[in-house]
């Protein structure tokens, strides 16, 4: 299916303050030279925050990350997961018209978008609120037909109930997603005819259905206020921005050459997970050269790379040793001096630079 960017397109785009400092947070779980892997969720949490995935957004993230402008297109226009056209405020309806679902009634599904939404896939509805569309197969086809409602799967479907839920939604309720018919997830219509251990301990819903009841999002979109920014891979809430720093993605005409990844995402991620009060630095120790016995090999440090290497002994850090002797004051110091802050802790650099000590004693 051919995917094009919207005709009509807003000036510009900026991630509200929440969603920046989250945005950025994501770019450090990657390693140097490796930010362009956040990609999908920095481009899931535009689509969030506006409804759709605009060209404006797209480019943006591309600047974040150090892409070339091409190299977002390709990703947003590639899953269908990301929409490139407005869609309805309350919900997008996907309806999966692959073969297994073809065949138990897709047919009939789709009818009844173009009966209760719009006549045409992508098109809104009268009110604005809805809109759908027909994509490639979802994966659920033991629960044949199903949609995708927003975030959630919606299995096992007859055209009477997706009716239902589209007046449900209408309605500002949420429907309970997962199989509609009574099954519990993908088991056979007639019950389980093995593992039949397992039904005395299963839970009201399946796990991803209980997940989606529980977390009640979906199709809950993101406007900044409501962002959770704990950042567990972080072990603390990321620091937001004021709004009024979140800059704006400049017109295609306008905007320079885009910049190698690891230089621009560097900095919003070191700007990202900086902890919420400073800490006094204090500069460690340091050698001017290694000892006469040689320099350790600091890449056996997990995280620690050749360019890594490279800065800690410019800086003076040449031995294990070293580094296991490191304050919280003396990490600040180094920890400021490199592009990603927060790793030394992160990846406790200290401990495992006194066992490397240790094992060489």
């Amino acid at each position: 299916m051919l995917r094009r960017l919207h005709a009509e397109q807003p000036d510009s785009f900026a991630f509200t303050a929440a969603n920046l400092a989250w945005a950025e947070a994501q770019i450090t779980k990657y390693p140097e030279g490796r930010q362009a892997s956040a990609i999908i969720p920095l481009l899931w949490r535009a689509q969030e925050q506006e409804g759709w995935l605009t060209r404006p957004a797209i480019e943006a993230v591309a600047d974040m990350l150090g892409l070339a402008y091409i190299r977002a297109l390709e990703v947003a226009s590639f899953y269908f997961m990301f929409q490139l056209q407005p869609v309805g405020s309350v919900a997008h309806i996907q309806v999966c018209g692959t073969l297994s679902c073809m065949i138990c009634g897709a047919e009939d599904l789709i009818a009844v978008c173009k009966e209760k939404i719009a006549k045409n896939p992508h098109d809104l509805s009268s009110d604005g609120r809805f809109s759908w569309e027909e994509v490639e197969c979802l994966g659920s086809c033991a629960n044949a037909p199903m949609a995708q409602i927003g975030k959630d799967y919606y299995e096992d479907l007859t055209a009477a109930r997706l009716g239902e839920i589209i007046d449900e939604l209408a309605a500002g309720k949420v429907p309970v997603p997962g199989p509609q018919n009574g099954r519990y997830a993908a088991e056979p219509l007639k019950g389980l005819t093995s593992l039949t251990q397992y039904e005395s301990g299963k839970t009201q819903y399946n796990a991803s259905a209980d997940l989606a009841v529980t977390i009640g999002d979906t199709v809950k979109r993101i406007d900044g206020t409501e962002v959770p920014l704990l950042t567990p891979w972080l072990g603390k809430t990321a620091k937001s921005k004021p709004a009024a720093k979140a800059k704006p993605a400049a017109k295609p005409a306008a905007k320079p050459a885009a910049k190698p990844a690891a230089k621009a995402a560097a900095k919003p991620a070191a700007k990202a997970d900086a902890p919420a009060a400073a800490v006094a630095e204090k500069k460690p120790a340091t050698l001017a050269a290694p000892r006469k016995s040689g320099a350790d090999d600091l890449k056996k440090i997990g995280g620690v790379g050749p360019k890594l290497e490279a800065l800690l002994n410019e800086l003076g850090f040449w031995h294990f040793d070293q580094i296991a002797k490191w304050t919280g004051a003396e990490i600040a110091w180094v920890d400021s001096r490199l592009k990603f802050k927060g790793r030394i802790e992160r990846e406790d650099w200290v401990a495992q630079a006194a066992a490397l000590a240790a094992s060489k004693g």
